[in-house]
């Protein structure tokens, strides 16, 4: 049971990473001693890299002045390294390529049939183009909201929060426009259109074409008075989906324990357990199992609300029947238009975005004119080549970084980040990366440290791959890694890739400091490499 139990709470470590004030002060400090020798690296960081926990354990590290190429620091630069969330690097980078910084997927709704005056005779369909948040993020700026641990971790990782933004909007908007194009009545069905692609199993999770809300249903859970039942709230409140709770508030300081439990078609939802009355509100998800029969159902009401009926039951299958082999001689009647790709970027990057890296894969196979995610891959390769990258230096079997055979080397994450610098888009690409002790899944990294270096002057993805390890009862840490710039002052960037493979540890709390000895090394070598110009 006690093995179940961490390996419940380490699923989603092995792609974003986060921490408490609590967990991160116990990481201020070092000690240790072992087998990494002098790289030219400072006594403090070998005193980290040397600590019991890395006692098996394989660094790696590479650290270039980007201006003159000079390499400062070097630890098996051409190795392989179990990536984590680093991979992110290699698979956004090709997708921002394929498709575009300012890229934006607009997702219209054609009517099929004849009009006659405010009445369709026939059916609507709305034609899913990829988009990742469907308007569900989208801030009044036309920006993308994320907070530093997002909801799609919200069952593994404490500290979770929502986004304040409508995960309908767009459905909303749609609905809006199908009413001011004339039409009040469609006598005839919705159907979401999903033909854009189709996935294949190595992509988890797997990309849909229409996404609401990352597939996901939110459960929200506030403590009361002890010994009452909490309270919930849910959304997006869409049917036939339906939520009970049967959680009760215990005294403060007591157990918060929440179990979401799903019947098999993901409609109806339990949420069970206790929360403690001084507890703050805990949320938890439940996956949507069918996006198209619930985008269809949560299009149908969006448009009840603009104030348009539809003949056809709000709820059952999506009717892909009524779909047509093409759209031509068909009317455009609403599109909803997205932020720009370097949106979705840095939403993916800032907070780990698993969904929305693996469907940039995706997107790239329909870039090269198929339907099949796996053809994406194509894409990445293409990506290395244009720039004078040797591919074989990546292996990747998903864009998020959690496939057994994914592996970098220091070397090749160094160079997709020179190659940013060296085009239009370098600082929007250097911006959209977690900044140490700020935001994303690095703004924990200084908390309860009497000192932080490298606050505000580190842009990095960190990746984690861990597990529980059954014989010596302990944490396996596979892979802690850390890519992306430092400020190394006048202007001047360092770009790096620090890695750790075989590292182990004894609990979830002792963890994170492993986690915020990468941040340590980090924010030390951005403060000597400020030192040095």
């Amino acid at each position: 049971m006690r093995s179940r139990a961490i390996a419940r709470g380490l699923r989603a470590v092995a792609a974003v990473v986060t921490a408490t004030a609590a967990t991160v002060m116990s990481a201020c400090g070092t000690a240790g001693a072992a087998p990494v020798q002098d790289a030219g690296l400072s006594p403090d960081i070998l005193a980290i890299m040397n600590k019991p926990a890395y006692q098996h354990a394989q660094w790696g590290l590479l650290e270039i002045d980007d201006t003159t190429g000079e390499v400062i620091h070097s630890l098996y630069p051409d190795q392989f390294f179990i990536p984590g969330s680093t991979a992110k690097l290699v698979s956004v980078s090709s997708t921002w390529h394929t498709l575009g910084g300012d890229h934006r997927f607009t997702t219209p709704v054609q009517a099929l049939g004849t009009r006659s005056g405010p009445v369709l005779d026939g059916s609507l369909a709305l034609v899913a183009q990829g988009d990742l948040t469907m308007g569900g993020r989208t801030k009044p700026d036309g920006t993308v909201d994320f907070t530093p641990i997002d909801h799609t971790y919200a069952n593994d990782l404490p500290g979770a929060t929502l986004t304040p933004e409508n995960p309908l909007a767009g459905l909303n908007e749609i609905a809006g426009q199908v009413r001011a194009a004339g039409i009040t009545e469609v006598h005839g069905d919705v159907a979401i259109d999903p033909r854009l692609f189709t996935s294949f199993s190595e992509l988890d999770p797997s990309p849909t074409p229409l996404i609401i809300n990352d597939n996901l249903i939110d459960l929200l859970t506030t403590p009361t008075t002890p010994g009452q039942p909490a309270e919930l709230s849910w959304r997006p409140q869409v049917a036939p989906y339906q939520v009970e709770s049967t959680v009760r508030t215990v005294a403060a300081g007591g157990t918060t324990d929440l179990v979401v439990t799903a019947s098999p078609d993901g409609t109806r939802i339990t949420v069970s357990g206790t929360i403690a009355a001084d507890a703050q509100p805990t949320l938890r998800v439940s996956h949507i199992q069918d996006p198209n029969a619930f985008g269809r159902t949560a299009l149908i009401e969006a448009l009840a609300r603009a104030g348009v009926t539809v003949t056809a039951p709000p709820t059952g299958p999506n009717p892909v029947g009524v779909l047509p082999p093409s759209y031509d001689g068909t009317d455009r009647v609403a599109a909803y238009v997205s932020p720009v790709y370097e949106q979705y970027a840095r939403l993916i990057l800032k907070v780990s975005h698993n969904l929305g890296a693996n469907l940039g894969i995706c997107l790239m196979a329909v870039a090269a004119g198929s339907h099949e995610c796996e053809d994406g891959f194509g894409g990445i390769t293409a990506f290395l080549r244009q720039a004078g990258i040797d591919p074989t230096k990546v292996q990747l079997l998903d864009g998020r970084g959690g496939n057994p055979v994914d592996r970098v080397t220091p070397d090749v994450e160094n160079e997709i980040l020179h190659y940013w610098q060296g085009t239009p888009e370098a600082t929007r690409f250097r911006e959209a990366l977690p900044i140490l002790g700020v935001d994303g899944s690095l703004a924990f990294a200084c908390a309860g440290c009497p000192t932080c270096p490298g606050k505000g002057k580190v842009w990095a993805k960190p990746g984690t791959v861990a597990g529980f390890d059954a014989v010596n009862q302990r944490l396996a840490v596979g892979a802690e890694t850390l890519g992306g710039y430092l400020a190394a002052g006048h202007g001047r960037l360092h770009t790096f890739y620090l890695a750790v493979n075989g590292a182990s540890t004894q609990n979830i709390d002792t963890f994170f400091d492993l986690v915020n000895d990468l941040n340590r090394i980090a924010g030390l070598l951005q403060e000597q490499a400020e030192a040095r110009h």
